[in-house]
């Protein structure tokens, strides 16, 4: 189907259809500058539902992070056995994270930093049976600490 000969609304139906020869068909379109020929209202949604999984693809590796870190520091019945999992589980999740990571991204995860932390304790609470109050109430990680692929808290760095 050549971008000359699509209508606005073949365009959407195509959209609709099959999704992938709706993102070729708009990258001709871009490419060749033929602007007035594009859908706006399915590019938008596109663009939304781009973003939407880009935050949420950071909070959730931002999240295992955290989880991780939390187990490894204050879940000690268990830290000889399962530090290395843990760590290399850190490892992996800061890898993906580093993927996706902008400033934007960044600054989302800032100011979401508490939520996320939230979230990441009561998975840790239900999953050792330690007590909420085991934890601090507010993130003691900052973003910096959370996203350096060489930092992990003393107490865990003396397990080892």
């Amino acid at each position: 189907m050549k971008a000359s000969i699509l209508t606005d609304n073949a365009l959407r139906e195509l959209y609709q259809t099959d999704d992938l020869a709706w993102y070729e068909m708009t990258l001709k379109i871009i490419q060749s500058r033929d602007l007035e020929k594009l859908d706006l209202e399915s590019l938008t949604e596109v663009l939304e539902d781009l973003v939407r999984n880009t935050k949420r693809s950071g909070v959730s590796f931002l999240e295992q992070i955290i989880r991780h870190l939390l187990l490894m520091e204050y879940w000690e019945t268990e830290r000889e056995y399962n530090y290395r999992h843990w760590g290399s589980e850190i490892v992996n999740f800061r890898n993906q994270l580093e993927i996706d990571m902008t400033t934007n991204l960044y600054q989302y995860l800032e100011e979401n930093i508490e939520k996320i932390y939230k979230r990441a304790v009561k998975y840790v609470v239900v999953k050792t049976g330690l007590q909420k109050d085991n934890f601090p109430s507010q993130c003691p990680y900052t973003i910096e600490k959370l996203i350096n692929s060489d930092w992990l808290p003393s107490e865990i760095n003396s397990v080892e």
